[in-house]
């Protein structure tokens, strides 16, 4: 029996989304940046597998801080 395992549901995983496609050039805009000067994500990554983030997609991660509340970072999707 294969147990499968949401990698979404640990408590450690931020929240991840993908940005659509109006978002993601507002943001790039916003940081003065294009999406290959992002950090990268690879498309098969176990968190980018289950949002169904594709190459070329901005990944939004939100992650809770006790320092800084909420902490939001950015990554490009790459092939892989």
């Amino acid at each position: 029996m294969v147990t499968r395992f949401n990698v979404l549901d640990h408590e450690l995983v931020p929240k991840h989304e993908v940005l659509k496609p109006s978002e993601a050039v507002e943001v790039l805009r916003k940081l003065g940046t294009t999406p290959d000067k992002l950090p990268w994500i690879r498309a098969s990554d176990p968190v980018a597998r289950a949002i169904g983030a594709k190459p070329g997609d901005i990944v939004k991660i939100t992650r809770r801080s006790p320092t800084a509340g909420v902490s939001i970072a950015y990554r490009f999707v790459i092939a892989g």
